[in-house]
């Protein structure tokens, strides 16, 4: 995790999608070259033809292949869920109305991701590859969204970059399983193909690290699921060898100790080999539930707020191992080195962020390792790319940090912004430019809830969708552009997450050991207040991380209401006789103690609390 507000400072004044309501837009019509149907991304390829093609009951999906079935099932499962009813997939050969999924390798001109999308008096869509036929359906999903008729025409449709992704730090605090899942849903339905997850996964193998928030090695293996049913790669990271203290705040051995003594623990000691075997090992584990062909170790603000000079060891350490013109940085080096040759034996490419890359070194990072430039330091991109990195854009303009900047959006599609255009420096082509990608951080953990973060996320994904795959300002406006996320909606199968299941009023909530009674209230987020006769419940105390108070046992009380603080935010939860009341900031249930108080506690650990609720 980057506090990345302590380095906002050094960079110029720039100008979170899936649980909030769409957000009001100007009704402009997006005007698209020869008319081409609503889609985002845009279709720039478009060739019309008399007629149209008629989505109606008798349809069939005509699948004849293994590949062809899978895409043609996933679509079964999505068109069910966007309301057009049950579609069966059948093979053989196609009739008036059917629509048609065609994989022929031979058709290499569409890559690994394009496709052709014909409609008539049928719709067939055709790949090179499962992954280009699912993306034709998410076209045609996205063509059904406004209406039963398609209009006829050919399009054939070929990202421009390969990496299209969104970056997520749950690395603190916790990001709830069903936000991410319609965040993965969301990616597949804009053609983003590239989730990087930077969270605590828990351990068995390092129990003394299972502090909050972590998820659980079932939780992440259906995530990832869900992830290869829709084409979105989930790639893992920890950060290291900063930012480290999710992992070692309970290993004091393993924390770099300056000159005067103190320990440091965001810090791993690099120079020491039970450091490695430590991060390694915790590699090790995550490939029990990660299915994904990179790892991403972070590598950024090692230093951060410091230096070497404070930790003479790291420079003994590089002398000793590469001579006495050696430098601080090249035992840095060393260890990302160290940690990629690991990675690469276990079939995995490495991936950093680029700051830690100051020119200070004498050793090269190993070749091969994808460099995700986020922040204008002394080694420039075009640097990078001609020493033949892979080259992705994790901008800064691009971040949407909790209770902090936010990307402008609006700013970035009037000037026409494309993965060229990194910070400090715009390349002239986009050759090694592997793509790009947003970027959440929650540095003020409290700072917005989820559907708050989603608000803003809505237009920032479209907008990366739009510049990683195709033209990326295919609209004369923005408005016009916001216009045509609207016109294509959501994806099918997300869950609406501001959906409150009671109505406002005064309840009585009962569960094993304890009642109370309070007023339930919606807030404009969509989540609840819980008010009793002594304020409204909060809670409060214990160790903060990120201004969030995620230690397990903390109690929630009654505090003087304020409708700005999100600590008093709510989410009633479904379960089997009732709800479990669960923090919308620290993602935590509340249950009862055995002296009768309330108090938090992950899931877990201790059997959720269910109320029942009685008006």
């Amino acid at each position: 995790m980057r506090r990345r507000w302590r380095v906002a400072g050094v960079l110029a004044a720039l100008t979170l999608l899936l649980t909030a309501p769409l957000p009001a837009v100007a009704r402009e019509e997006p005007a698209a070259p020869a008319q081409a149907p609503v889609t985002v991304p845009a279709l720039t390829d478009w060739t019309p033809a008399a007629g149209s093609y008629r989505f109606e009951r008798g349809a069939r999906l005509v699948a004849d292949g293994a590949s062809e079935r899978r895409v043609a099932g996933t679509l079964a499962g999505d068109l069910r869920d966007a309301g057009h009813g049950t579609v069966p997939v059948v093979p053989g050969g196609a009739r008036t109305g059917d629509i048609v999924i065609d994989i022929r390798p031979d058709r290499a001109s569409l890559g690994a991701e394009g496709y052709e999308l014909s409609a008539g008096k049928r719709l067939s869509v055709t790949a090179a590859t499962e992954t280009g036929a699912f993306y034709g359906t998410r076209t045609l999903l996205q063509l059904l969204a406004r209406g039963d008729r398609v209009p006829a025409g050919r399009t054939v449709d070929i990202p421009r970059y390969k990496e299209r992704g969104v970056g997520v730090c749950a690395c603190y605090i916790h990001v709830s399983l069903p936000w991410l899942e319609n965040l993965v849903r969301e990616m597949a339905y804009n053609k983003l193909n590239q989730l990087l997850l930077e969270l605590k996964v828990k351990s068995d193998a390092h129990p003394e690290a299972n502090t909050w928030g972590y998820y659980t090695k079932d939780e992440i293996r259906g995530l990832v699921a869900l992830g290869k049913r829709y084409h979105v790669e989930i790639i893992p990271e920890i950060n290291s060898p900063g930012h480290m203290d999710p992992w070692i705040e309970n290993r004091p051995d393993l924390q770099l100790t300056d000159s005067d003594g103190n320990k440091q623990p965001s810090r791993l000691d690099i120079t020491r080999p039970e450091a490695l075997a430590y991060y390694t090992s915790l590699i090790d584990e995550y490939a029990q539930v990660f299915a994904s062909t990179s790892w991403h170790m972070g590598a950024d603000e090692y230093m951060l707020g410091s230096d070497f000079a404070k930790y003479p060891q790291i420079l003994k350490y590089a002398q000793d191992r590469y001579g006495p013109g050696a430098t601080p940085q090249d035992a840095f080096i060393d260890f990302v080195n160290r940690v990629h040759a690991h990675a690469a034996d276990k079939g995995k490419r490495l991936r950093i962020w680029n700051d830690g890359l100051t020119g200070a070194n004498t050793v090269p990072v190993t070749a091969g390792t994808t460099v995700e430039h986020w922040l204008n330091v002394a080694t420039k991109p075009s640097r990078l790319r001609a020493q033949g990195y892979p080259l992705m854009n994790a901008a800064y303009a691009l971040y949407l940090v909790r209770g902090g900047f936010h990307s402008d959006t609006k700013g970035l599609y009037d000037q026409s912004w494309d993965p060229r255009s990194f910070e400090g420096e715009r390349l002239a082509t986009s050759d090694g430019i592997t793509g790009a990608k947003i970027s959440l951080w929650p540095d003020n953990g409290r700072g917005e809830t989820e559907n708050e973060v989603a608000v803003a996320l809505w237009p920032a994904l479209r907008h990366i969708a739009q510049a990683t795959w195709g033209d990326p300002h295919p609209d004369s406006t923005y408005a016009a552009f916001t216009a045509r996320g609207t016109a294509v909606g959501h994806a099918p199968g997300r869950r609406d997450l501001t959906r409150v299941p009671v109505a406002d009023g005064a309840y009585t909530f009962r569960t094993r050991g304890r009642t109370f009674d309070a007023e339930v209230a919606r807030t404009a987020d969509g989540h609840v207040t819980v008010r009793t006769a002594e304020g409204c419940l909060e809670i409060r105390g214990g160790k903060l991380t990120l201004n969030v108070p995620l230690q397990p046992g903390v109690e929630a009380a009654p505090q003087v209401c304020d409708p700005r603080n999100t600590l008093q935010r709510w989410q009633l939860e479904p379960a089997a006789v009732g709800y479990r009341l669960v923090n919308a900031i620290t993602r935590m249930p509340v249950g009862v103690t055995d002296d009768g108080r309330l108090a938090q506690y992950p899931p877990d650990q201790r059997t959720p609390a269910v109320w029942r609720l009685s008006a």
